[in-house]
């Protein structure tokens, strides 16, 4: 289960007393963590949305930096030496990466001292090129062993499997890995090769203890149950730090787990923190070491970065400079809307704001019969009030382009299976022109119980031989989160329309104000 969009209650970062294991501690290290940024610079709204001047605003740069340097200084208070990682997934999420394409992530990553970074997977999704841009910027120590970068010239060289960092005397050795389904969600290009990421921790943690004794950290974007299987299956891995899934680990009532979860691995117990995401939590996992690198105790949690918490001077100034290019584009009023439209379930279910989107994109798509919009792809709510234009940036930050394709009912078919396959994933269809039902207790495959366009010439169930003319964006329409048959099925297909965000700007104002509204076009039994 997720836990992206729960929060926990504002408490100070209270590690409960260490857990003891075997042995006599020589070393004391602390691990200070943080995962799935997402360009949130000036903090959000509890359910995602921007903030604004009369909510709590969670989160934000200033408050990160500060909370990072305050977990530092308080390990190091205790005589612990620290090592400060990043989980990945720093890119995408509001207008300072529309603008500034990672500038501002790495500036910010500089104040509160990244000292090893995974890969996330959308950290690709403009492409090599432009990760490579962001990565001259940051000059740290980038990790992803399961990341072949030999092809791809933009790459080489600036990604290495493994860093190792002495700390205290002792040897610790981080080994990167980032999902490998990276291509089917972000734009890394033919050239790179995602590896299965257990045969290449296996050859990296052997290698890492052939050269000597060590405590290995998996500093890993592949999400909690992919850490699990991990930790069980793979000797020698003492921590994975995780990220990907959004999973809020602390020793807290409402969180998903405690931190560290703790696996039964082959020879040794490995510990499993992640620290939810969006620039909220702040994770910290204490390790005493004995002399060869072996956890003998550890201890751990997450605090969450609340209102109330104080900013980091030189962070608001950074925040500020890259801010002022974007306030005249994201004032801009684009409607109103009589209440919030919540985005929490747009990945398992019909919501409102993905019948907005659905509709925007069939309407700017003249003889199309249906719209297909990703749920993953709607990253945050809009508010109630006066919905501007950074606000729908901020839900749809992608900068996708409208895409049409031609595609006959057969394929068309497949590909809405493919969004029911994974409820709770990015995949799942937000859909205008056409009503589904669907059967959620079926196998993956088979859960399509029935589908009818709704008007045209076409209108009607479903036929297989059929062509259909169908609006997505370029995304999905080039096999993005397993719409393969966008890509290799389409008759016809043109991808380089107006940005989504434009469009559905567009098309909100003139239905303006606009109110939460579903209508049964998604039925799940």
């Amino acid at each position: 289960m997720m836990l992206g969009r729960r929060l926990l209650l504002a408490a100070p970062l209270a590690i409960p007393a260490l857990r003891p294991a075997l042995g006599q501690a020589s070393t004391r290290v602390s691990l200070v963590h943080v995962n799935d940024f997402h360009s949130r610079h000036e903090g959000g709204q509890a359910n995602g949305a921007s903030c604004r001047v009369a909510d709590p605003c969670l989160g934000g740069s200033a408050r990160l930096v500060a909370a990072v340097k305050a977990a530092r200084a308080a390990a190091e208070a205790e005589g612990r030496a620290t090592l400060t990682l990043d989980g990945g997934d720093e890119f995408m999420g509001s207008l300072f990466y529309t603008l500034h394409r990672g500038a501002a992530e790495a500036a910010i990553q500089h104040l509160w001292g990244v000292e090893a970074m995974a890969l996330g997977n959308h950290e690709f999704d403009h492409g090599p090129e432009n990760l490579a841009r962001y990565l001259d910027i940051l000059r740290k120590p980038i990790v992803a062993a399961n990341l072949d970068t030999s092809a791809e010239p933009a790459l080489d060289g600036k990604v290495r499997p493994a860093v190792e960092l002495t700390r205290g005397g002792q040897r610790v050795v981080v080994i990167g890995l980032i999902t490998e389904t990276t291509p089917n969600v972000a734009s890394p290009g033919p050239r790179l090769r995602f590896r299965n990421a257990e045969e290449v921790t296996e050859r990296a943690v052997a290698e890492a203890r052939a050269q000597g004794p060590a405590t290995v950290v998996v500093l890993s974007h592949r999400g909690i149950e992919a850490d699990r299987r991990m930790a069980a299956r793979v000797a020698g891995i003492d921590a994975i730090v995780g990220g990907h899934s959004h999973t809020i680990l602390a020793n807290r009532p409402d969180a998903e787990g405690p931190a560290p979860v703790l696996v039964d691995g082959r020879d040794r117990t490995v510990r499993i923190v992640q620290a939810g995401a969006l620039g909220r939590f702040v994770g910290r996992l204490d390790l005493d070491l004995a002399e060869g690198g072996r956890v003998v105790a550890h201890k751990g949690d997450a605090t969450e970065i609340t209102p109330d918490m104080p900013e980091d001077a030189e962070a608001l100034a950074v925040v500020a400079r890259f801010a002022e290019p974007l306030g005249d584009l994201r004032a801009r009023p684009v409607a109103s809307a009589t209440s919030a439209f919540d985005n929490g379930n747009c990945r398992q279910a019909e919501c409102a704001i993905g019948n907005v989107i659905a509709e925007a994109l069939l309407a700017a798509a003249p003889g199309s019969d249906i719209a297909i919009h990703n749920g993953g792809g709607i990253r945050a709510s809009l508010p109630a009030g006066t919905v501007t234009y950074g606000d729908v940036l901020t839900t749809m930050p992608f900068g996708n382009t409208l895409a049409t394709l031609t595609i006959r009912g057969g394929d068309l078919r497949a590909a809405l299976e493919n969004g029911l396959s994974q409820p709770g994933g990015g995949r799942f269809p937000q859909v205008a022109g056409i009503r589904i039902v669907a059967d959620m207790s079926r196998p993956a495959g088979q859960r399509l119980v029935s589908a009818e366009v709704l008007a045209g010439e076409r209108a009607g169930p479903l036929d297989n031989e059929r062509a259909y003319r169908v609006v997505t964006h370029n995304f999905l329409r080039r096999g993005g989160d397993g719409y393969a048959p966008f890509r290799d099925a389409a008759l016809d297909s043109y991808d380089t329309g107006p940005l989504v965000e434009e469009v559905v700007s567009a098309w909100m104002g003139t239905r303006s104000p606009l109110s939460p509204m579903t209508d049964g076009r998604i039925a799940l039994r």
